[in-house]
């Protein structure tokens, strides 16, 4: 069964960090990319950074993060980490860790990032 569990979110004023962590199971984490991906009520899911079953290149991210939040990963632990420094308001969301897009059968809960003064 696959499950993704997403952690470290919080409330964080502007400026500051969080990093994010996922753990993915019931699959074979390092044979797939794993992206996060980020939702707001009203508004559809946007990609915020992906990384490759490769330790290495492609990683890419949305343009708005790009030199303030780094993708990661450990696939002896099986888990996925995005690292978010000089966080703004915009980056407000429930963020999620998931497959490809063509292969995100499955959804964690999510972990809440609050960016707010």
């Amino acid at each position: 069964q696959v499950q993704f569990v997403e952690s470290g979110g919080g409330l964080v004023q502007p400026g500051g960090s969080l990093r994010l962590s996922c753990v993915g199971t019931g699959f074979n984490l390092s044979s797939n990319n794993i992206g996060w991906i980020r939702q707001t009520p009203g508004k559809e899911r946007e990609g915020v950074a992906c990384i490759s079953s490769i330790n290495g290149p492609p990683i890419l991210y949305r343009e708005s993060v790009k030199g303030r939040f780094t993708i990661s990963r450990d696939n002896v632990k099986k888990m996925v980490y995005l690292q978010m420094n000089s966080l703004k308001p915009e980056a407000t969301a429930v963020y999620y860790c998931n497959k490809d897009p063509q292969r995100r059968r499955y959804w964690g809960q999510g972990t809440q990032v609050t960016v707010y003064s």
